[in-house]
């Protein structure tokens, strides 16, 4: 869901505080990723981690098939990799309508009941719960994207499940807030909790397995331009004799 995100006024909202991050020196030595086991998590500051490496690079001077080289990796990234940041909760309760709507379109035969979850009348979706990480204060104008994500595959009779959200805003290319929310399965007939109805149980797992077979495919996209930055790091400056190219005065 993209958005436009107007100013808003708010009286002292209760956050939660992410804990403090201390960001380890920066090493001065390239690092190959092929000791790296292939399931290894990667870094969340892989994207800022990418730009500052080929910095360096060019900082110490790079021939013109390294710059293609520093381009194309750049280009990949501003191409596919819209990461940004902030959140507030009305933006990830939004999305996650629209999140609702998308089954209802992709599930003609049960589009009705898609439907009817967002309503009181039969069986339901009650947010239980929502916590907010504040990453940074965002600021007018900007755009918004908000994505969710399952956090595991649901179970038969289960009566709730777990949403992962990110919101990114595309002015600072960066994620500034996550949301986790509890969502319950609630049937306004009998005012009781309900299993997830099948035809709900089924697009779940069918999405979950989705979801971790394109987690799969760009963790591999991920590594592949983290061992091309490694190469160009090695060309470059991370070599015997490199010297950083301050240019010259008369440039």
């Amino acid at each position: 869901m993209r958005s436009l995100v107007r100013p808003a006024r708010f009286t002292k909202p209760t956050v939660v505080v992410p804990a403090i991050q201390r960001t380890p020196p920066i090493r001065h030595r390239s690092t190959s990723s092929n000791d790296a086991p292939a399931t290894a998590a990667l870094s969340p500051r892989w994207l800022s981690d990418v730009r500052t490496r080929i910095g360096r690079c060019i900082d110490f001077g790079i021939k013109p098939e390294q710059s293609q080289e520093a381009a194309s990796i750049l280009q990949e990234i501003v191409t596919d990799c819209h990461v940004n940041n902030v959140m507030y909760n009305r933006y990830a309760e939004s999305a996650r309508v629209n999140w609702t709507l998308n089954f209802a379109a992709n599930d003609p035969k049960h589009k009705a009941e898609w439907m009817e979850l967002m309503t009181p009348k039969s069986v339901g979706l009650i947010l239980r719960s929502i916590k907010t990480d504040y990453k940074f204060p965002m600021k007018w104008p900007d755009r918004i994207t908000v994505l969710h994500k399952l956090r595991n595959n649901p179970k038969q009779n289960a009566d709730h499940f777990i949403l992962d959200v990110l919101i990114l805003s595309e002015a600072h290319r960066r994620p500034a807030a996550r949301c986790t929310e509890d969502i319950v399965v609630y049937d306004y007939r009998t005012a009781k909790k309900s299993p997830l109805p099948p035809f709900m149980l089924d697009k779940f797992q069918e999405t979950f397995r989705l979801q971790e077979r394109a987690k799969e495919k760009n963790g591999e996209r991920v590594r592949g331009l983290l061992d091309r930055v490694t190469e160009l790091e090695k060309s470059s400056w991370d070599r015997e004799g490199a010297q950083e190219d301050f240019g010259s005065a008369a440039d």
